[in-house]
């Protein structure tokens, strides 16, 4: 598997609106992108630091996961992001090792990138998503 960089560490939100006093207030970043992902039923905001970002997640719906994990945990950090090069592969990979798998292929996520995700269950408790640029 190649890993890169960490992409982004994914925050899960009630209110996107709530939270940007203090991510451009507190912190000076700068949201520059905020869009729906209907199939996740979640509404995004992303902020840069350095290479990596921080993407709030804002359940669309009460059946989202997002929904879910605010119900169960509480906001707070949801995932942490890699991006990594050829997903399919790093999958592959993966599952060889003995990871279990959430995705065993790639789909459409925020920012046109294509993730998948690996089980926490496999990976220290720690939900990780790996994402790719398209070419």
């Amino acid at each position: 598997m190649e890993i890169t960089h960490i992409e982004h560490i994914g925050i899960a939100v009630k209110s996107i609106e709530e939270q940007l006093p203090y991510y451009e207030g507190i912190l000076g970043l700068k949201c520059y992108n905020i869009e729906t992902v209907e199939d996740q039923k979640v509404k995004t905001a992303f902020f840069r630091v350095g290479q990596t970002k921080i993407e709030l997640l804002e359940p669309t719906s009460e059946e989202s996961t997002i929904a879910k994990f605010i119900e169960k945990k509480g906001e707070g950090i949801h995932h942490i992001a890699y991006a990594a090069k050829n997903i399919p592969e790093a999958l592959k990979e993966a599952e060889e090792k003995g990871v279990r798998l959430i995705d065993r292929q790639p789909r459409g996520g925020a920012e046109g990138l294509s993730i998948a995700f690996l089980h926490p269950k496999s990976t220290g408790s720690v939900l990780t998503e790996l994402c790719e640029h398209p070419e």
